[in-house]
């Protein structure tokens, strides 16, 4: 495994792999692929938009579904599990169609994750960056694993040794989670110096009335 299209070689002759888990069939649990909005371009003669445009985030909000749902808030939490991974192919997203256009997104394809420990690649937070918004309830995910006690790569370490492939990270990968995390929250930091915390952070953690309480307001 030594191409130039795939600017990846064996080292000297052995290639990190990974595991797949196959999900139902289509027929059982349709879904669809759609292009990631921050999709590289693959190649050395040109740039995507938003490689090149730091206002390439206020096109985005004004495409369906991107300007009239949750879908940005989930692309954001995307990138931010791409950066803390070190994957740089996140080409496309799939979706289950009976969730509609709110549904989560699968995060496929992660077989370029944990490469290079030693580098941060900063690029793959734009979503976050650009668009300077991210879940309450994200925010408050990351910052719990910046604190001491529930430290992300304790957390990790902990958790995969539990795992039949154990040890499946090395201890460089798991320190780098560490250091990425608080660029993450570093980012976030700056967007709240610079646009106030109340249009930063969305509050997804308030609970929907259900239809019963709903009709009893509108009764009174």
């Amino acid at each position: 495994m030594c191409k130039t299209e795939y600017a990846v070689c064996g080292n000297p002759h052995l290639l990190e792999g990974s595991l797949s888990a196959f999900l139902p069939s289509l027929n059982l649990a349709p879904r669809i692929s759609i292009p990631n909005p921050w999709i590289r371009s693959y190649s050395f003669d040109g740039k995507e938009e938003w490689e090149v445009n730091p206002l390439y985030c206020n096109t985005v909000r004004e495409i369906y579904p991107y300007s009239n749902s949750n879908r940005l808030l989930n692309i954001v939490d995307m990138a931010i599990f791409d950066f803390l991974i070190g994957n740089m192919d996140r080409h496309h997203y799939e979706m289950f169609t009976k969730f509609g256009d709110d549904g989560f997104l699968l995060h496929l394809d992660n077989a370029r994750g944990f490469g290079r420990h030693s580098h941060d690649e900063i690029s793959i937070l734009a979503p976050l960056s650009q668009c300077c918004i991210i879940k309450r309830t994200t925010l408050l995910r990351l910052q719990l694993l910046a604190e001491p006690e529930y430290r992300l790569s304790d957390v990790m370490r902990e958790s995969l040794l539990q795992d039949p492939l154990a040890p499946v990270l090395t201890e460089p990968h798991l320190l780098a989670l560490d250091r990425r995390l608080q660029l993450i929250l570093d980012t976030v930091g700056s967007c709240i110096d610079t646009f106030g915390e109340a249009t930063v952070v969305a509050n997804d953690t308030a609970q929907p009335r259900s239809p019963a309480a709903h009709r009893a307001k509108l009764d009174s």
